[in-house]
């Protein structure tokens, strides 16, 4: 497995990495080290929305400007050489408004005078080929771990930091264990899935080891889009608001959005991308069930794993249609309401149509026939933060009905 060195590989160009999962990118990043690669994750925020309306029309995606902001403001600081740097976007490759961000980044660097500098696509829909990023087997399989540990982590911090006995333990323990993972992954050591169940065990232990105050607070359920609900750019610091709000705030992990993908893409494939789908699918399926094993085990909550969340929803929502984060927010935000967080917040971009098909447009019937309360916020480059804030308090401070049958969540 390729090692990944403290200093610069001669050979590798700078690629850049828009902030958007705050919580798996310290871990994640070695993802992309490889030979070609030295990734940089962006953390510039300064006047980024700003950037970004210059080069990008208000009407697109909220998360288009952000991304867009954020790389150029970061080759207009003159840090980083244009000539060897590469800029990547992520894409979902289907009829969410992200499939155009490189094209639309593309044109949006070249506006901005950065003629050399070349944009690259991550897809599995063979979406702008010849843009596509290498990728060796090694940085899957370090992907797949900073993933799951990412996963881990967020589930552990975001149901430890809000009861402390003592501020910041919390965030001390995630610390600790992304620079014990780091070095893993930068080694390429312990890269075994018995070495990760391990981890598991031993990264839950240490959280449900802080002592907590023993307060009881109302948790808050986070769904909707991918980077408006894990970048704190994107949501403006929710999970932060909630916390000081005096909410515990639940955030679920990144694999239930790796399985919906395999599960709601790859079924409609040739035979070869199907026989691919199932294997990779069980597989991850697997690493997941044995992560929310060793969370309960530490007497720590977790909800269910993907495959018994898509069973347990048949009745209440559809499971057809599979296009951005797709009919995952409803499954989401019913299983919340199931085990126990009657109380969730949808965040997304405005004008996210996916996100108002399979969300929005589901939240009053799940909310009556499931009893909790379903409040939505839509974020654009012109959200008034009291605006946003506003629509946060009516979850935080409102009642909801109590469950209307209680025979249907059996």
């Amino acid at each position: 497995m390729y090692k990944i060195r403290e200093e610069r590989d001669e050979r590798a160009d700078t690629l850049m990495i828009p902030a958007m999962l705050d919580v798996h990118f310290p871990l994640l990043k070695y993802t992309f080290y490889s030979p070609r690669y030295a990734p940089v994750i962006l953390e510039n925020e300064k006047d980024i929305i700003a950037t970004g309306l210059r080069y990008v029309h208000n009407d697109m995606c909220f998360p288009c400007i952000l991304n867009v902001g954020q790389m150029i403001d970061a080759l207009q600081s003159g840090v980083y050489d244009p000539k060897h740097t590469l800029l990547l976007m992520p894409s979902a490759g289907d009829a969410c408004r992200g499939a155009n961000y490189t094209e639309i980044l593309r044109k949006a660097v070249e506006k901005a005078g950065f003629t050399d500098t070349k944009v690259l696509s991550l897809n599995v829909q063979k979406i702008d080929v010849e843009h596509q990023m290498h990728i060796e087997w090694y940085m899957v399989w370090r992907g797949l771990f900073g993933l799951y540990y990412g996963d881990m982590l967020l589930l552990l911090t975001q149901q430890t930091r809000p009861y402390e006995a003592e501020h910041g333990a919390a965030d001390a323990c995630y610390w600790r264990w992304v620079e014990k993972l780091s070095e893993d992954l930068k080694q390429g050591r312990h890269m075994t899935l018995g070495a990760m169940k391990r981890n598991f065990k031993r990264m839950a232990e240490d959280f449900a080891a802080i002592p907590r105050t023993g307060e009881k607070k109302q948790r808050i359920g986070l769904v909707g889009e991918l980077y408006i609900r894990y970048c704190h750019l994107g949501n403006r610091n929710m999970v932060k608001y909630l916390e000081e709000s005096g909410c515990e705030s639940y955030t679920n992990g990144l694999s239930w959005y790796a399985l919906y993908y395999i599960n709601s893409h790859f079924s409609d494939g040739g035979l070869w991308m199907r026989l691919a789908g199932k294997i990779l699918y069980k597989f991850m399926l697997h690493i997941q069930k044995a992560m929310l094993s060793a969370i309960r085990e530490a007497g720590l909550f977790a909800l269910p794993d993907f495959a018994q969340s898509k069973a347990e929803v048949q009745k209440f929502i559809s499971t057809e249609g599979g296009v951005g984060d797709g009919w995952l927010i409803g499954m989401e935000a019913t299983a919340y309401l199931r085990h126990g967080i009657p109380k969730v917040l949808a965040v997304q971009p405005f004008g996210c149509m996916p996100s108002h098909v399979f969300g929005r447009g589901q939240y009053a019937s799940l909310a009556r026939r499931l009893g909790g309360q379903i409040v939505s916020i839509d974020f654009d480059s012109g959200s008034s933060e009291v605006n946003i804030l506003n629509r946060a308090r009516l979850l935080i401070d409102g009642c909801f009905a109590e469950q209307f049958d209680k025979t249907e969540k059996t």
